[in-house]
């Protein structure tokens, strides 16, 4: 009898634990997640990206990029959109991000529009990922089902930005290290990269690359060195994309094919290793590139996120509750 009872209590705890554990661990839900809760949430969301992406292309890149920038941190908690505090340094002056990172203002409108409709209730982390989608899509890109329910860090780690997060002047096994220790596989890491299709980046990202290398289409080098000589300008920008810089189509491809990617992780993608394949059937068939896309953002929109009891919902993305 008294073993029966030990039993019993054993079972208690087990099944205890397990429900303790399951508040922290639940898997993300499909895009009804705020249907009863917050019903207008994703529709307010993508109006204020319609408007900014129409206000300025280039900000559609620019959002699609701070949800990249902070899934690949510790997870997608929305800790990239967090200022400096006493108590610790934020991801923003992480080298990756320093004087390039944008659009926290088109987060900070979004945000006050959802917290009015229903306070409390929606995440940065959401936000982040929805925006992600709207922003590609205005752009000309397929949208995905983005799975929603994660909540925010309260916390930021401005190392971790610094470790995590890949180098324009990685090499093609770097590049994919880099993915692999995220979960990714190189299919998956070229499908991503393609990112690139819009966006800028700043001279002194890929100025080694114009006056070093030589696996440069050597007209498309001359015209970058105008706006990004071999000293100074360091902020100037140029496309990443220098086909077709706002348009969410398969001509980064094309431009790695005829040398022209702008930054030297770019041009890995295609320098004679095994993703030159890929990059190739990208080039000729721009469906098979939004469909990888979509489902490669799919599974980083499921890194490490915030579920349950964890964490919190932030009234303002940039501070902590």
């Amino acid at each position: 009898m008294a073993s029966w009872t030990a039993l019993k209590i054993c079972f208690l705890l087990f099944v205890c634990v397990i429900m303790s554990g399951s508040a922290s661990t639940q898997q993300l839900s499909g895009q009804d997640y705020y249907a009863r809760r917050c019903p207008k949430a994703l529709e307010t969301i993508t109006a204020v990206v319609k408007s900014a992406v129409a206000s300025e292309a280039r900000m559609g890149a620019s959002l699609l990029r701070l949800h990249f920038h902070d899934c690949f941190v510790n997870g997608c908690d929305a800790s990239v959109l967090l200022d400096d505090t006493a108590n610790f340094t934020g991801e923003k002056t992480a080298f990756p991000n320093a004087n390039s990172l944008r659009g926290f203002d088109v987060i900070d409108t979004i945000k006050s529009k959802v917290e009015k409709l229903c306070p409390g209730i929606v995440s940065c982390a959401d936000i982040l990922a929805v925006v992600a989608r709207d922003s590609v899509v205005e752009l000309g890109g397929w949208g995905w089902q983005v799975q929603l329910g994660r909540r925010d860090s309260t916390t930021a780690s401005l190392s971790a930005a610094n470790t995590n997060l890949p180098a324009p002047t990685l090499n093609l096994s770097g590049l994919i290290t880099s993915f692999s220790n995220k979960g990714f596989t190189a299919q998956e890491m070229v499908a991503l990269s393609g990112s690139h299709t819009i966006g800028q980046a700043r001279c002194v990202t890929f100025r080694a690359r114009l006056y070093n290398e030589n696996d440069i289409s050597s007209s498309f080098a001359t015209s970058l060195k105008v706006s990004c000589p071999s000293s100074g300008g360091n902020n100037n920008l140029s496309s990443l994309d220098v086909t077709s810089p706002t348009s969410f189509d398969n001509a980064y491809f094309s431009n790695l094919v005829n040398q022209k990617g702008l930054l030297h992780s770019d041009q890995q993608l295609f320098s004679g290793g095994s993703t030159n394949a890929q990059v190739t059937a990208y080039s000729k068939n721009v469906g098979w590139f939004r469909n990888d896309f979509a489902k490669a953002m799919v599974k980083m929109g499921g890194l490490s996120p915030l579920t349950g009891s964890s964490g919190q919902i932030r009234t303002n993305c940039r501070r902590i509750n």
